[in-house]
């Protein structure tokens, strides 16, 4: 499998649209906890789909809408800075890994352990 340059712009686009959006964009909207954790460039270099992470719920989709704005001039500032024969389109879309793990997290950390005694007699019996 040759994915190895696609991982690679991937990469580049990833870290150059989060640099972009921290010092160039200056909507309010962008202001807060967030972060671009992953960047999927198709194979022909067209399109370039996004993931932003935020902590804060209430922030999520007006942060989205936001970046979804201001993608043209991402997309413009991106073309400056990389030098692609084509400079993807950007999708920007909602990762919600980060919220899903910490209410596993609250969940897992409300379920109680059993004793060790009952571990033990179930232990004995097998």
């Amino acid at each position: 499998m040759n994915f190895d340059r696609t991982d690679r712009i991937s990469e580049e686009v990833r870290r150059e649209v989060d640099r972009i959006i921290r010092e160039d964009v200056r909507d309010p909207r962008v202001a807060g906890t967030w972060s671009i954790t992953r960047a999927d460039v198709t194979r022909d270099l067209r399109y370039a789909k996004i993931r932003v992470s935020v902590l804060e719920e209430e922030q999520r989709k007006p942060l989205v809408k936001a970046l979804k704005n201001a993608a043209g001039f991402i997309r413009r500032e991106l073309g400056k800075n990389l030098r692609l024969r084509y400079t993807p389109e950007l999708l920007f879309e909602e990762d919600d890994n980060i919220a899903y793990g910490v209410h596993i997290a609250s969940i897992l950390s409300d379920v109680k352990p059993e004793s060790d005694e009952t571990n033990i007699s179930k232990d004995d019996e097998a």
